[in-house]
Protein backbone atom coordinates (compact mmCIF):
# COMPACT_ATOMS: atom_id res chain seq x y z
CA UNK A 1 0.00 0.00 0.00
CA UNK A 2 2.60 2.03 0.10
CA UNK A 3 0.80 5.25 0.78
CA UNK A 4 1.56 6.31 4.03
CA UNK A 5 -1.69 4.73 5.38
CA UNK A 6 -2.38 5.77 8.75
CA UNK A 7 -0.85 5.06 11.78
CA UNK A 8 0.51 2.11 12.67
CA UNK A 9 1.32 0.41 9.44
CA UNK A 10 2.67 2.43 6.44
CA UNK A 11 5.91 3.21 7.82
CA UNK A 12 8.82 2.49 5.46
CA UNK A 13 9.16 5.27 3.30
CA UNK A 14 10.88 7.79 4.38
CA UNK A 15 10.35 10.74 2.30
CA UNK A 16 6.46 9.57 2.93
CA UNK A 17 6.62 9.49 6.48
CA UNK A 18 2.98 8.61 6.45
CA UNK A 19 1.12 7.19 9.12
CA UNK A 20 2.85 7.73 12.13
CA UNK A 21 2.51 4.81 14.74
CA UNK A 22 4.23 3.56 17.71
CA UNK A 23 3.96 0.51 16.11
CA UNK A 24 6.36 1.63 13.83
CA UNK A 25 8.93 3.34 16.04
CA UNK A 26 9.34 -0.09 17.39
CA UNK A 27 9.57 -1.70 13.78
CA UNK A 28 6.52 -2.81 13.05
CA UNK A 29 5.79 -2.59 9.51
CA UNK A 30 4.13 -4.64 6.58
CA UNK A 31 1.10 -7.10 6.71
CA UNK A 32 -0.03 -9.95 5.12
CA UNK A 33 -1.66 -12.74 6.47
CA UNK A 34 -0.64 -15.67 3.98
CA UNK A 35 -2.67 -18.75 5.34
CA UNK A 36 0.64 -20.79 4.48
CA UNK A 37 -0.64 -24.24 5.21
CA UNK A 38 -3.31 -23.16 2.30
CA UNK A 39 -1.23 -23.17 -1.04
CA UNK A 40 1.99 -23.04 0.25
CA UNK A 41 3.40 -25.26 -2.62
CA UNK A 42 2.04 -23.57 -5.23
CA UNK A 43 3.59 -20.08 -4.16
CA UNK A 44 5.89 -20.63 -6.70
CA UNK A 45 8.78 -18.75 -5.22
CA UNK A 46 7.58 -15.31 -6.05
CA UNK A 47 10.23 -12.84 -5.11
CA UNK A 48 8.77 -9.81 -4.82
CA UNK A 49 10.05 -6.46 -3.38
CA UNK A 50 7.77 -3.94 -1.55
CA UNK A 51 8.27 -3.00 1.80
CA UNK A 52 7.37 -0.34 3.78
CA UNK A 53 3.42 -1.30 3.04
CA UNK A 54 1.75 -0.07 5.86
CA UNK A 55 3.55 1.35 8.18
CA UNK A 56 2.92 3.15 10.50
CA UNK A 57 5.35 5.94 10.90
CA UNK A 58 7.38 5.97 7.54
CA UNK A 59 10.07 4.52 7.78
CA UNK A 60 11.74 5.42 4.49
CA UNK A 61 12.47 3.33 1.73
CA UNK A 62 16.00 3.16 3.89
CA UNK A 63 16.28 4.04 6.80
CA UNK A 64 13.98 5.01 9.61
CA UNK A 65 11.91 8.42 8.90
CA UNK A 66 12.17 11.77 9.89
CA UNK A 67 9.57 12.39 12.43
CA UNK A 68 9.19 16.21 10.92
CA UNK A 69 5.97 17.91 9.90
CA UNK A 70 5.10 14.59 7.59
CA UNK A 71 4.23 12.76 10.49
CA UNK A 72 0.99 12.94 12.72
CA UNK A 73 1.22 14.64 16.38
CA UNK A 74 2.31 12.25 18.94
CA UNK A 75 -0.56 13.05 21.16
CA UNK A 76 -3.39 12.69 18.81
CA UNK A 77 -5.05 9.71 18.51
CA UNK A 78 -6.17 10.77 15.60
CA UNK A 79 -3.90 11.29 12.03
CA UNK A 80 -5.03 13.00 9.00
CA UNK A 81 -2.85 13.68 5.86
CA UNK A 82 -2.96 12.98 2.02
CA UNK A 83 -0.61 13.43 -1.13
CA UNK A 84 -1.71 15.32 -3.93
CA UNK A 85 -0.16 15.61 -7.66
CA UNK A 86 -1.17 18.10 -10.49
CA UNK A 87 0.68 17.71 -13.89
CA UNK A 88 1.17 19.09 -17.72
CA UNK A 89 2.70 17.51 -20.17
CA UNK A 90 3.36 17.81 -24.28
CA UNK A 91 3.76 14.84 -26.30
CA UNK A 92 5.60 15.24 -29.47
CA UNK A 93 3.96 12.48 -30.82
CA UNK A 94 0.95 11.04 -31.94
CA UNK A 95 -2.04 10.09 -30.10
CA UNK A 96 -4.15 8.38 -32.45
CA UNK A 97 -5.25 4.79 -31.08
CA UNK A 98 -3.69 3.10 -34.70
CA UNK A 99 -0.11 5.09 -34.19
CA UNK A 100 1.41 1.35 -33.40
CA UNK A 101 -0.92 -0.47 -36.27
CA UNK A 102 -0.11 2.15 -39.18
CA UNK A 103 3.31 4.03 -38.01
CA UNK A 104 3.64 5.47 -41.09
CA UNK A 105 0.67 7.42 -41.26
CA UNK A 106 1.10 8.92 -37.87
CA UNK A 107 4.55 9.94 -38.03
CA UNK A 108 4.08 13.48 -38.76
CA UNK A 109 1.05 14.49 -36.38
CA UNK A 110 1.47 17.62 -34.45
CA UNK A 111 1.70 17.40 -30.47
CA UNK A 112 -0.95 17.00 -27.97
CA UNK A 113 -0.81 18.35 -24.45
CA UNK A 114 -3.12 17.64 -21.22
CA UNK A 115 -3.44 18.66 -17.68
CA UNK A 116 -4.13 16.36 -15.28
CA UNK A 117 -4.44 15.81 -11.73
CA UNK A 118 -3.19 12.20 -11.31
CA UNK A 119 -4.27 11.43 -7.66
CA UNK A 120 -6.05 13.47 -5.25
CA UNK A 121 -5.55 11.28 -1.99
CA UNK A 122 -7.25 11.95 1.83
CA UNK A 123 -5.89 9.58 4.69
CA UNK A 124 -7.99 9.32 8.07
CA UNK A 125 -6.19 7.08 10.89
CA UNK A 126 -7.21 6.29 14.49
CA UNK A 127 -5.08 4.23 17.01
CA UNK A 128 -8.07 3.21 19.58
CA UNK A 129 -5.64 2.58 22.30
CA UNK A 130 -4.46 -1.57 23.09
CA UNK A 131 -2.71 -2.03 19.83
CA UNK A 132 -5.93 -1.74 17.89
CA UNK A 133 -5.77 1.07 14.82
CA UNK A 134 -7.52 1.92 12.17
CA UNK A 135 -6.69 3.49 8.44
CA UNK A 136 -8.43 4.23 5.79
CA UNK A 137 -7.63 5.86 2.49
CA UNK A 138 -9.85 7.61 0.21
CA UNK A 139 -8.36 8.63 -3.49
CA UNK A 140 -9.82 10.38 -6.43
CA UNK A 141 -8.07 9.96 -9.64
CA UNK A 142 -8.25 12.66 -12.56
CA UNK A 143 -10.09 15.21 -10.49
CA UNK A 144 -13.36 12.79 -9.71
CA UNK A 145 -15.92 10.44 -10.75
CA UNK A 146 -18.80 10.91 -13.10
CA UNK A 147 -19.42 10.36 -16.85
CA UNK A 148 -16.07 9.94 -19.18
CA UNK A 149 -15.48 9.13 -22.69
CA UNK A 150 -12.62 6.54 -23.21
CA UNK A 151 -10.80 5.36 -26.27
CA UNK A 152 -10.46 1.87 -25.60
CA UNK A 153 -6.83 1.14 -27.90
CA UNK A 154 -6.88 -2.50 -26.66
CA UNK A 155 -10.25 -3.04 -28.19
CA UNK A 156 -9.88 -1.80 -31.81
CA UNK A 157 -10.21 1.92 -30.99
CA UNK A 158 -13.88 1.41 -29.81
CA UNK A 159 -15.27 4.84 -27.42
CA UNK A 160 -16.76 4.59 -24.77
CA UNK A 161 -18.85 6.41 -22.70
CA UNK A 162 -19.10 5.52 -19.05
CA UNK A 163 -19.11 6.23 -15.00
CA UNK A 164 -15.65 4.73 -14.00
CA UNK A 165 -16.65 2.60 -11.45
CA UNK A 166 -13.61 2.44 -9.16
CA UNK A 167 -11.44 4.11 -11.28
CA UNK A 168 -11.97 7.81 -10.43
CA UNK A 169 -13.02 7.51 -6.71
CA UNK A 170 -11.39 4.60 -5.09
CA UNK A 171 -11.30 3.34 -1.19
CA UNK A 172 -7.51 2.10 -1.80
CA UNK A 173 -7.84 1.40 1.80
CA UNK A 174 -9.70 0.53 5.33
CA UNK A 175 -8.54 -2.11 7.90
CA UNK A 176 -8.60 -2.45 11.08
CA UNK A 177 -5.01 -3.71 12.77
CA UNK A 178 -3.85 -5.45 15.82
CA UNK A 179 -0.59 -4.86 17.35
CA UNK A 180 0.40 -8.24 19.18
CA UNK A 181 4.23 -7.64 19.58
CA UNK A 182 7.09 -5.51 17.23
CA UNK A 183 7.01 -8.65 15.28
CA UNK A 184 3.50 -9.78 14.96
CA UNK A 185 0.73 -7.28 13.99
CA UNK A 186 -2.32 -8.72 11.79
CA UNK A 187 -4.25 -6.70 9.53
CA UNK A 188 -7.83 -7.42 8.11
CA UNK A 189 -9.54 -5.35 5.54
CA UNK A 190 -8.53 -3.58 2.23
CA UNK A 191 -5.11 -3.32 2.00
CA UNK A 192 -1.80 -2.50 -0.20
CA UNK A 193 -0.16 -5.48 -2.33
CA UNK A 194 3.17 -4.43 -2.21
CA UNK A 195 4.50 -5.94 -4.58
CA UNK A 196 7.04 -3.88 -6.15
CA UNK A 197 8.95 -0.89 -5.32
CA UNK A 198 5.89 1.30 -7.29
CA UNK A 199 3.19 0.14 -4.54
CA UNK A 200 4.83 -0.42 -1.72
CA UNK A 201 6.27 3.74 -1.96
CA UNK A 202 3.51 5.28 -4.63
CA UNK A 203 3.62 8.73 -2.95
CA UNK A 204 5.15 11.24 -5.06
CA UNK A 205 8.32 12.10 -3.03
CA UNK A 206 9.44 8.88 -3.66
CA UNK A 207 9.98 8.83 -7.39
CA UNK A 208 11.57 11.68 -9.24
CA UNK A 209 9.06 11.58 -12.58
CA UNK A 210 6.30 13.75 -13.08
CA UNK A 211 4.32 10.53 -12.90
CA UNK A 212 4.77 7.21 -11.44
CA UNK A 213 7.49 5.47 -13.26
CA UNK A 214 6.58 3.68 -16.36
CA UNK A 215 7.40 -0.02 -16.21
CA UNK A 216 5.91 -0.82 -13.04
CA UNK A 217 2.77 1.35 -13.65
CA UNK A 218 1.84 -0.46 -16.55
CA UNK A 219 2.30 -3.97 -16.14
CA UNK A 220 1.28 -4.46 -12.60
CA UNK A 221 -1.59 -3.07 -11.13
CA UNK A 222 -1.28 0.03 -9.52
CA UNK A 223 -2.03 1.29 -6.77
CA UNK A 224 -2.31 -2.33 -5.89
CA UNK A 225 -5.10 -2.93 -3.59
CA UNK A 226 -7.71 -5.81 -2.29
CA UNK A 227 -9.61 -7.28 0.55
CA UNK A 228 -7.95 -9.36 2.64
CA UNK A 229 -5.61 -10.49 5.18
CA UNK A 230 -2.06 -10.09 6.59
CA UNK A 231 0.45 -10.96 8.42
CA UNK A 232 3.43 -8.45 8.99
CA UNK A 233 6.49 -7.20 11.50
CA UNK A 234 9.59 -6.40 11.81
CA UNK A 235 12.37 -7.80 13.79
CA UNK A 236 16.05 -6.32 13.87
CA UNK A 237 16.85 -5.21 10.47
CA UNK A 238 14.24 -7.42 8.66
CA UNK A 239 10.71 -6.37 7.92
CA UNK A 240 7.88 -8.99 6.45
CA UNK A 241 4.45 -9.14 5.04
CA UNK A 242 2.34 -11.94 3.83
CA UNK A 243 -0.87 -11.42 2.68
CA UNK A 244 -4.04 -13.42 1.39
CA UNK A 245 -6.47 -11.57 -0.83
CA UNK A 246 -9.34 -11.98 -3.42
CA UNK A 247 -7.47 -13.26 -6.91
CA UNK A 248 -6.90 -11.54 -9.81
CA UNK A 249 -9.55 -11.92 -12.80
CA UNK A 250 -7.18 -13.28 -15.58
CA UNK A 251 -10.34 -11.81 -18.00
CA UNK A 252 -8.97 -8.72 -17.40
CA UNK A 253 -5.24 -9.15 -18.87
CA UNK A 254 -4.52 -7.39 -21.34
CA UNK A 255 -1.33 -6.88 -24.19
CA UNK A 256 -1.15 -2.90 -23.22
CA UNK A 257 -1.35 -3.54 -19.60
CA UNK A 258 -0.18 -7.12 -19.06
CA UNK A 259 -2.26 -7.82 -15.29
CA UNK A 260 -2.94 -4.32 -14.73
CA UNK A 261 -6.34 -4.16 -14.50
CA UNK A 262 -6.96 -7.66 -13.51
CA UNK A 263 -7.35 -6.55 -9.29
CA UNK A 264 -10.03 -4.39 -10.64
CA UNK A 265 -13.82 -5.61 -10.49
CA UNK A 266 -16.86 -4.23 -12.67
CA UNK A 267 -19.35 -5.23 -9.54
CA UNK A 268 -20.57 -4.77 -6.89
CA UNK A 269 -18.48 -6.22 -5.35
CA UNK A 270 -14.99 -7.99 -6.06
CA UNK A 271 -15.47 -11.68 -7.04
CA UNK A 272 -13.01 -14.08 -4.86
CA UNK A 273 -13.57 -17.68 -6.40
CA UNK A 274 -10.06 -17.89 -6.08
CA UNK A 275 -7.87 -16.14 -4.06
CA UNK A 276 -4.21 -14.69 -4.31
CA UNK A 277 -0.95 -14.78 -1.78
CA UNK A 278 1.57 -12.42 -1.57
CA UNK A 279 4.82 -11.31 0.21
CA UNK A 280 7.52 -8.67 0.71
CA UNK A 281 10.48 -8.89 2.47
CA UNK A 282 12.92 -5.74 3.62
CA UNK A 283 16.35 -5.58 4.86
CA UNK A 284 17.98 -2.76 6.49
CA UNK A 285 21.65 -3.91 7.12
CA UNK A 286 22.95 -1.34 5.22
CA UNK A 287 22.80 2.26 6.92
CA UNK A 288 20.84 4.25 3.98
CA UNK A 289 19.68 1.20 2.57
CA UNK A 290 16.53 -0.75 2.20
CA UNK A 291 16.35 -3.70 -0.35
CA UNK A 292 13.64 -6.11 -0.64
CA UNK A 293 11.99 -8.97 -2.81
CA UNK A 294 8.41 -9.49 -2.97
CA UNK A 295 5.77 -11.71 -5.08
CA UNK A 296 2.93 -12.51 -6.10
CA UNK A 297 0.95 -16.25 -6.95
CA UNK A 298 -2.58 -17.00 -7.85
CA UNK A 299 -5.36 -18.61 -10.19
CA UNK A 300 -6.60 -15.82 -12.74
CA UNK A 301 -9.10 -17.78 -14.50
CA UNK A 302 -12.49 -18.55 -13.17
CA UNK A 303 -12.04 -15.46 -10.63
CA UNK A 304 -15.33 -13.59 -12.69
CA UNK A 305 -19.07 -12.97 -12.39
CA UNK A 306 -20.84 -15.92 -12.85
CA UNK A 307 -18.82 -18.18 -12.43
CA UNK A 308 -20.26 -20.39 -15.34
CA UNK A 309 -16.92 -21.52 -16.89
CA UNK A 310 -15.45 -23.59 -14.21
CA UNK A 311 -16.37 -27.51 -13.39
CA UNK A 312 -16.81 -30.57 -14.87
CA UNK A 313 -17.43 -30.92 -18.44
CA UNK A 314 -17.44 -27.00 -19.27
CA UNK A 315 -15.44 -26.48 -22.65
CA UNK A 316 -13.10 -24.05 -20.75
CA UNK A 317 -12.54 -25.48 -17.16
CA UNK A 318 -8.97 -26.48 -17.64
CA UNK A 319 -7.93 -22.94 -18.42
CA UNK A 320 -6.29 -21.44 -15.03
CA UNK A 321 -4.06 -18.88 -15.94
CA UNK A 322 -1.98 -19.02 -13.12
CA UNK A 323 -0.01 -15.97 -12.34
CA UNK A 324 3.01 -15.45 -10.51
CA UNK A 325 5.28 -12.16 -10.17
CA UNK A 326 8.50 -11.85 -8.76
CA UNK A 327 10.26 -8.70 -7.75
CA UNK A 328 13.67 -6.59 -6.18
CA UNK A 329 13.54 -3.09 -5.44
CA UNK A 330 16.15 -1.16 -3.39
CA UNK A 331 16.05 2.55 -2.40
CA UNK A 332 19.41 4.19 -1.05
CA UNK A 333 19.78 8.12 0.56
CA UNK A 334 23.09 9.43 1.51
CA UNK A 335 26.10 11.81 0.88
CA UNK A 336 23.04 14.53 -1.09
CA UNK A 337 22.20 11.46 -3.36
CA UNK A 338 18.86 9.06 -3.78
CA UNK A 339 19.23 6.10 -5.81
CA UNK A 340 16.16 3.92 -6.79
CA UNK A 341 16.04 0.76 -8.62
CA UNK A 342 13.67 -2.32 -9.27
CA UNK A 343 13.16 -5.44 -11.71
CA UNK A 344 10.03 -7.25 -12.06
CA UNK A 345 9.35 -10.43 -13.99
CA UNK A 346 5.97 -12.37 -14.49
CA UNK A 347 4.10 -15.52 -15.81
CA UNK A 348 0.80 -16.01 -16.85
CA UNK A 349 0.46 -20.18 -18.09
CA UNK A 350 -2.42 -21.47 -20.81
CA UNK A 351 -1.99 -17.73 -22.63
CA UNK A 352 -3.03 -19.25 -25.81
CA UNK A 353 -6.07 -20.79 -24.18
CA UNK A 354 -6.93 -17.86 -22.18
CA UNK A 355 -6.91 -16.01 -25.55
CA UNK A 356 -9.77 -17.86 -27.27
CA UNK A 357 -11.51 -17.61 -24.07
CA UNK A 358 -11.51 -13.71 -24.04
CA UNK A 359 -12.15 -13.26 -27.84
CA UNK A 360 -15.24 -15.53 -27.76
CA UNK A 361 -16.49 -13.68 -24.63
CA UNK A 362 -19.80 -11.94 -25.19
CA UNK A 363 -19.83 -8.87 -26.86
CA UNK A 364 -20.99 -6.61 -24.00
CA UNK A 365 -19.19 -8.71 -21.28
CA UNK A 366 -16.70 -7.10 -18.74
CA UNK A 367 -13.54 -8.87 -20.64
CA UNK A 368 -10.75 -7.48 -22.08
CA UNK A 369 -10.40 -9.35 -25.53
CA UNK A 370 -7.50 -8.20 -26.55
CA UNK A 371 -4.45 -10.78 -26.50
CA UNK A 372 -2.17 -11.31 -23.13
CA UNK A 373 1.39 -12.65 -23.29
CA UNK A 374 2.66 -15.35 -21.47
CA UNK A 375 5.55 -12.85 -20.02
CA UNK A 376 6.02 -9.47 -18.66
CA UNK A 377 9.18 -7.90 -17.57
CA UNK A 378 9.88 -4.12 -16.47
CA UNK A 379 13.54 -2.93 -14.94
CA UNK A 380 14.51 0.74 -13.77
CA UNK A 381 16.81 2.78 -12.27
CA UNK A 382 17.16 5.86 -11.16
CA UNK A 383 19.45 8.72 -9.35
CA UNK A 384 19.40 11.92 -7.84
CA UNK A 385 21.99 14.80 -6.50
CA UNK A 386 20.49 17.58 -4.00
CA UNK A 387 22.72 20.26 -5.61
CA UNK A 388 21.61 22.49 -3.04
CA UNK A 389 23.57 20.46 -0.69
CA UNK A 390 26.94 22.38 -1.30
CA UNK A 391 24.47 26.30 -1.01
CA UNK A 392 24.85 26.07 2.76
CA UNK A 393 21.97 28.70 3.13
CA UNK A 394 19.75 26.87 1.16
CA UNK A 395 20.65 23.70 2.65
CA UNK A 396 20.14 25.10 5.96
CA UNK A 397 15.91 26.85 5.54
CA UNK A 398 15.59 22.63 4.52
CA UNK A 399 15.39 23.26 0.49
CA UNK A 400 16.33 20.76 -1.86
CA UNK A 401 16.92 20.73 -5.37
CA UNK A 402 17.70 17.23 -7.15
CA UNK A 403 19.31 17.07 -10.46
CA UNK A 404 18.19 13.37 -11.64
CA UNK A 405 18.02 10.84 -14.62
CA UNK A 406 16.10 7.80 -14.75
CA UNK A 407 15.83 4.97 -17.25
CA UNK A 408 13.73 1.81 -17.70
CA UNK A 409 12.77 -0.77 -20.23
CA UNK A 410 9.38 -2.57 -20.40
CA UNK A 411 7.25 -5.20 -22.05
CA UNK A 412 3.65 -5.82 -21.16
CA UNK A 413 3.34 -8.88 -23.90
CA UNK A 414 6.19 -11.36 -24.08
CA UNK A 415 4.28 -14.06 -25.96
CA UNK A 416 4.88 -17.78 -26.67
CA UNK A 417 6.32 -18.97 -30.05
CA UNK A 418 2.71 -19.81 -31.03
CA UNK A 419 1.28 -16.28 -30.53
CA UNK A 420 0.92 -13.24 -32.44
CA UNK A 421 4.04 -10.73 -32.04
CA UNK A 422 3.77 -7.18 -30.95
CA UNK A 423 6.95 -5.30 -31.26
CA UNK A 424 5.78 -2.00 -29.75
CA UNK A 425 5.10 -3.22 -26.57
CA UNK A 426 8.67 -3.08 -25.72
CA UNK A 427 10.14 -0.08 -24.70
CA UNK A 428 12.99 1.97 -23.34
CA UNK A 429 12.46 5.31 -21.66
CA UNK A 430 15.06 7.27 -21.10
CA UNK A 431 13.93 10.83 -18.48
CA UNK A 432 16.08 13.96 -17.01
CA UNK A 433 14.97 16.45 -15.23
CA UNK A 434 14.66 18.04 -11.50
CA UNK A 435 12.75 17.63 -8.29
CA UNK A 436 12.90 21.15 -6.29
CA UNK A 437 11.51 21.04 -2.57
CA UNK A 438 11.13 24.61 -1.21
CA UNK A 439 10.34 22.46 2.00
CA UNK A 440 10.11 18.54 2.91
CA UNK A 441 6.65 18.31 2.18
CA UNK A 442 5.96 20.20 -1.20
CA UNK A 443 7.85 18.89 -5.04
CA UNK A 444 7.97 21.08 -8.10
CA UNK A 445 8.83 18.30 -11.31
CA UNK A 446 10.14 18.94 -14.30
CA UNK A 447 11.82 16.63 -16.76
CA UNK A 448 12.40 15.92 -20.45
CA UNK A 449 11.39 12.22 -21.58
CA UNK A 450 12.42 10.15 -24.24
CA UNK A 451 10.37 7.11 -25.32
CA UNK A 452 12.13 4.76 -27.65
CA UNK A 453 10.45 2.24 -29.75
CA UNK A 454 11.45 -0.77 -31.97
CA UNK A 455 11.56 -0.06 -35.75
CA UNK A 456 9.77 1.32 -37.43
CA UNK A 457 7.50 2.55 -34.92
CA UNK A 458 7.87 5.91 -34.18
CA UNK A 459 9.82 7.06 -30.97
CA UNK A 460 7.74 8.99 -28.25
CA UNK A 461 9.64 12.74 -26.53
CA UNK A 462 7.62 14.88 -24.22
CA UNK A 463 7.91 17.23 -21.67
CA UNK A 464 6.45 16.69 -18.25
CA UNK A 465 6.09 19.47 -15.26
CA UNK A 466 4.04 19.11 -11.96
CA UNK A 467 3.66 20.01 -8.47
CA UNK A 468 2.99 17.58 -5.58
CA UNK A 469 2.40 17.48 -1.45
CA UNK A 470 2.59 14.84 0.92
CA UNK A 471 2.36 15.08 4.56
CA UNK A 472 0.46 15.17 7.89
CA UNK A 473 -1.89 17.81 8.67
CA UNK A 474 -2.16 16.75 12.38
Amino acid sequence: MSCPSIETHIGEVKNTNFWVLRNVREGSNFASNFNENMRMKKMYLLLALMSGLFVPQGISAQEPADEGSMSRSENSRLSVGGYGEAAFSRRFYSDNQYRYKNWSQYANDPSNGQFDIPHAVLYLGYDFGSGWTFGTEIEFEHTGTGVATEIEADEGGEYEKEVEKGGEVALEQWWLNKRLASWANIRVGHIIVPVGLNNAHHEPLNFFTVYRPEGENTILPSTWHDTGVSLWGASGDFRYELLMVAGLNALQYSRDGWIHNGAGSAFEFKPANKYGYAFRLDNYSVRGLRMAVSGYYGQGMHNNYPNEMEGAGKMYSSVKAHTAVGCFDFTYKGFGWIARGQADYGYVSDTPLLNIVKANMQKHSNANVSKVGRNAVAAGLEAGYDVLRLAEGAHAKGKQLYVFGRYEYYNSYIPEETQTKYEYTGRHVMTAGINYMPMPQIVVKAECSYRNLKEPYNDEPSINVGVAYQGFFR
